[in-house]
């Protein structure tokens, strides 16, 4: 694939759609074609490929008895042929709400039109008769209609609510259309159409504004979205509706498995389009990954019971480089704004605290033995045991916190460790392995015993091994259980010493948490009311503190940096979110990671991030430290995951446990991956 390609979102799996709404002028159905042809006009500029109106936009909802007079339907008719023939040179399928007799009824329709032809006629279901609505007065119910033909302009064109459009050159785009009151009801008419494989849903409404009906609204729509796993458009009615009785807010709507992708403003002035990109591979992956969506349509027997017409279209999208219109985080781990972040601390601590306490009370330990090295992770375990020992009710000098200087242990890290200990009140202690570690390595006649400087792979996991035995022996002594620091990320990279070193513990309370999200989790502890005001101040500390194994001697560039060695953990993160949560191919998690990450200026970042390490990074960084992951990942690292110690479930994204979220066999290869990355993701 060129670069060209590349950034193509429809060549990566999106696809831009348009929920629009124009002012109505009541009974001129040529007048609100211009309009809404002046909308589709602009939305073709910017690659849209799907563009809804609100429900009788070419009437306007508002005409009452005036639905039934034939000036007006005549004149809708010849609307129609000029919004056909008008499209010819489009590439959006255009839905437009319309009143059309059918037999010896008038119906309240969705019309869908594309490259000059309508191509097919869906009719509202329900119809609401209740309150402020008549429909039943004015329109038949289309509920019974399937396998019908309308003719309309020297041609049968399909009629009826069996109506499937896909698009044969945008791979599982399939649009399903209701209107209105269909959303309204327990099992509506999408459901059953996304049951049938339609991945995207609109809905053309009216829907009259009332205090509190758009936030009805809009938790209506986004939960059915999440229930279909499905895209889901809505367009209401706004200007040039009759005020007679009531207000019309206009407000549209573009909700994607649960969550709002954009909402434009109610009570909007002249024509509007709310354009966003929905991602059609996120929805098939969900959906294959959930089993049970695949077991309720066979339940239902929506195949058996119901024929579906699926009406076929080749769209031939923009393939310009056209940016993505999306929410799209740098941290999909966890949320942006304040209040939510906050939450979701809250929340995964106490999942961390709770799991922790369980785990005591069944095995009937007295202490916790945790290693403390003034680094982030071994940080918020220790906050989580004290927590636990609080919960408990025990002393907490039932934490038994030890803090193993080696051969690369820096100043700051140890007064770090050893502060944060004695201002917690657990049991503190300082236990030097550089005696212990000479011994082994002279044993082994290893050359660093012989004063020659080799530090390899030996010399570290000499460290790292003694420290987890020193913890396990403890551990017997005291009645207690080791409590694992190692997190998420580490696992995914295989950025552990197996066995005998972080990989191992009784209980692994960080083993469910990125990274990243440690680091907000302590940021948020920095600021809460757990904890004494000096133990907040001693985790902003930590918080500054660079991430190292601290295994090798300080040199002329200071102490080991992790991230020089293995990458920066906010793209490796990125990547992991992706692969556990969705299993995306490695070019589309670099198109989505460049869009993330090549503008330090573009987009939100997470509440509470520093300034000073918010940065940018490109296409070359991104395809660099990816390949480094995919290496690590799915080649180097799967033994050590098949042996991880019981640990607690924290983010709906998953986990690496090999009893839960992630089974693989552990000689695996990454031989498919790296292939992809390399065919497919350019240099620059």
């Amino acid at each position: 694939m060129s670069s060209f390609f590349f950034r193509s979102l429809y060549q990566q799996g999106f696809a831009r759609v348009a929920t629009c709404t124009v002012p109505v002028t009541l009974a001129d159905p040529l007048r609100n074609v211009a309009k809404v042809l002046e909308v589709v006009s602009k939305c073709e500029e910017e690659g849209v490929i799907l563009c809804i109106f609100q429900e009788l936009v070419l009437t306007g909802y508002s005409l009452e008895d005036l639905f039934h007079q034939e000036s007006l339907l005549n004149a809708v008719k010849l609307a129609l042929k000029n919004l056909a023939a008008a499209t010819e040179k489009y590439r959006s399928l255009v839905v437009v709400g319309a009143p059309l007799v059918y037999r010896d009824a008038l119906y309240n329709c969705a019309v869908i039109v594309h490259r000059g032809r309508i191509l097919g006629i869906v009719p509202k279901t329900y119809l609401p008769g209740y309150r402020e609505f008549y429909e039943p007065r004015y329109f038949a119910s289309g509920e019974t209609i399937r396998g019908k033909n309308l003719y309309f302009g020297g041609e049968n064109v399909p009629f009826g609510v069996d109506l499937l459009f896909e698009a044969h050159d945008i791979p599982g785009f399939c649009l399903g259309v209701e209107l209105c009151e269909d959303i309204w009801v327990p099992v509506p008419p999408s459901a059953i159409m996304a049951m049938a494989g339609a991945t995207v849903l609109a809905n053309l409404s009216a829907s009259n504004s009332t205090i509190g009906k758009a936030e009805t609204r809009s938790m209506l729509c986004c939960s059915h979205s999440a229930r279909c796993i499905a895209a889901y458009l809505y367009a209401a009615a706004g200007e040039g509706e009759s005020s007679t009785d009531l207000a019309w807010d206009g407000q549209t709507a573009i909700f994607e498995n649960g969550q709002l992708l954009a909402q434009s403003d109610p009570f909007p002035t002249g024509s509007q389009a709310l354009i966003a990109d929905i991602d059609i591979t996120l929805l098939r992956q969900e959906r294959l990954r959930r089993g049970v969506f695949n077991a309720c349509a066979k339940k239902e027997r929506v195949e058996e019971n119901q024929t579906w017409r699926r009406i076929g279209v080749n769209i031939d999208p923009c393939q310009e480089d056209l940016g993505l219109r999306r929410p799209l985080s740098r941290f999909p781990f966890m949320a942006t704004r304040r209040d939510r972040l906050e939450a979701e601390c809250s929340e995964a601590f106490l999942i961390q605290v709770s799991a922790l306490k369980q785990r005591l009370v069944t095995c009937g330990a007295r202490s916790m033995v945790i290693g403390v090295s003034g680094g982030i992770d071994s940080t918020l375990a220790l906050l989580v045991a004290v927590r636990t020992a609080d919960v408990l009710g025990w002393s907490r000098q039932a934490v038994l916190g030890y803090t193993m200087p080696g051969f690369g242990t820096t100043e700051t890290t140890k007064i770090n460790a050893t502060a944060l200990m004695e201002e917690l009140g657990v049991s503190a202690n300082v236990l030097d392995i550089c005696s212990t570690a000479e011994v082994m390595l002279r044993e082994m006649r290893h050359p660093f015993a012989l004063g020659k400087a080799v530090y390899d792979i030996t010399f570290e996991n000499v460290q790292a091994g003694l420290r987890t035995d020193f913890l396990f022996r403890l551990a017997n002594y005291h009645n207690g259980i080791v409590i694992g620091t190692g997190d998420l990320s580490e696992l995914a990279l295989g950025w552990c010493t197996y066995g005998v070193g972080d990989q191992m513990s009784h209980y692994s309370v960080n083993a469910g948490l990125p990274k990243t999200f440690i680091q907000s989790l302590v940021r948020w502890c920095s600021a809460g009311d757990y904890f004494t005001q000096p133990v907040r101040e001693r985790l902003k500390n930590v918080l500054q503190t660079e991430i190292s194994p601290e295994l090798l001697p300080v040199g002329e560039n200071g102490s080991q940096r992790t991230e020089d060695i293995i990458g920066p953990y906010a793209l490796h993160d990125f990547t992991l979110y992706y692969v556990l949560r969705y299993g995306f191919s490695p070019t589309r998690i670099a198109f989505m990671a460049e869009q993330a990450w090549h503008d330090v200026h573009k987009g939100e970042w997470c509440y509470g991030f520093p300034l000073h390490e918010r940065r940018a990074y490109t296409l070359a960084e991104i395809r660099h430290w990816l390949k480094i992951f995919l290496q690590r990942f799915f080649t180097n690292s799967q033994f050590k995951r098949s042996a991880l110690p019981n640990a607690p479930k924290v983010m709906s994204a998953g986990s690496l446990s090999p009893r839960g979220d992630w089974r693989v066999p552990s000689d695996s290869q990454a031989r498919l991956w790296l292939e992809d990355l390399e065919n497919h993701v350019p240099q620059c």
